[in-house]
């Protein structure tokens, strides 16, 4: 709830922000703080289980993380009070009043409420299994120790930080739709290997290797989406129109992507979830190569009378 909460009003106010030849770039810091967000919480793990025992981790000790998210949200908090508002909420203030921010208004972009849903559907289950699963998994299924699984995640989350604006980048240049593409590919046909070799490693290198290539490909979706989706809506409805769709393939696929996992793996059939997470990506895959590119999509007046230049 806390991370699909904020990811709309994030994703909106980055790509609207930015400059329209740098917005995967921009947009991209979005991964890049969920995944510091993610690295901290490791770390602190990390710290915990070589300074406390096993039992008075389980009996208080886990309570401390959350403590320390507490503080962090109410320096948040402070931050944001001192933000200012973006050129394309401004300059659309009084325009479409009756319809701003508002479900009706929604109702009017069917086609791209559709579109978030679907192209989030494989993105988010991928995201979810490779992230906040992946260390469950390779203490439960792989037999590493809980530390080391928790020192391959932290690892391989490091690699994918700084891979984030690379990617976000490389997408202002050959647009969006390619790296949807790689992922949603790469997804396809290299989840169920990925996770069956997983299954079967024995030391740290092993499962970082795998770890990262996982997250590489993940990259192709994670590094731009938030620019992707908010470049489908007009400024109106844009932050509803990507909250409601992505709130729901969140959900759906996302949330629940580590209940399924275990699901399967209490049915004896664990592979049966590998396949599951090739599957969502084959959903979206079909919409990456059916839906229109968004690179050059114009936010603000001044981009639509072309005084800001477009990418090349």
């Amino acid at each position: 709830m806390s991370v699909g909460g904020e990811y709309a009003a994030s994703a909106t106010y980055l790509t609207e922000a930015s400059s329209p030849r740098r917005r995967g770039f921009s947009s991209s810091f979005q991964y890049v703080s969920m995944t510091v967000g993610q690295l901290i919480g490791l770390g602190l793990q990390m710290v915990l289980q070589q300074t406390m025992s096993d039992a008075a981790l389980h009996s208080w000790g886990w309570r401390i993380p959350f403590v320390v998210g507490a503080a962090g949200a109410a320096v948040v908090f402070y931050i944001r009070r001192g933000l200012l508002e973006t050129e394309a909420y401004e300059e659309d203030e009084g325009v479409e009043a009756a319809s701003r921010g508002t479900i009706r208004g929604l109702l009017a972009h069917k086609r791209e409420f559709a579109l978030v849903v679907a192209l989030t559907m494989g993105g988010t289950v991928a995201y979810y299994t490779y992230t906040t699963y992946l260390t469950k998994y390779l203490s439960n299924t792989a037999g590493l120790s809980k530390p080391d699984a928790t020192l391959v995640s932290f690892l391989a989350l490091t690699i994918f930080c700084v891979l984030q604006p690379l990617a976000g980048a490389l997408s202002d240049r050959i647009g969006r739709r390619p790296l949807l593409v790689t992922f949603g590919v790469g997804s396809m046909l290299g989840t169920v290997p990925i996770l069956t070799a997983l299954r079967g490693v024995t030391t740290v290198g092993q499962a970082l290797v795998l770890s990262v290539a996982a997250l590489v490909i993940v990259t192709g979706y994670t590094s731009i989406n938030a620019c992707v989706k908010a470049e489908l809506f007009p400024t109106h409805v844009r932050a509803l129109g990507v909250a409601l769709p992505y709130a729901i393939a969140n959900a759906l696929f996302g949330g629940t992507a580590e209940y399924v996992a275990l699901w399967f793996k209490n049915a004896g059939a664990e592979s049966g979830f590998f396949w599951y997470v090739a599957g969502c990506a084959a959903v979206s895959l079909v919409v990456y190569l059916t839906m229109r590119e968004t690179r050059d999509t114009a936010l603000r007046r001044s981009e639509r009378s072309g005084d800001v230049p477009q990418p090349a």
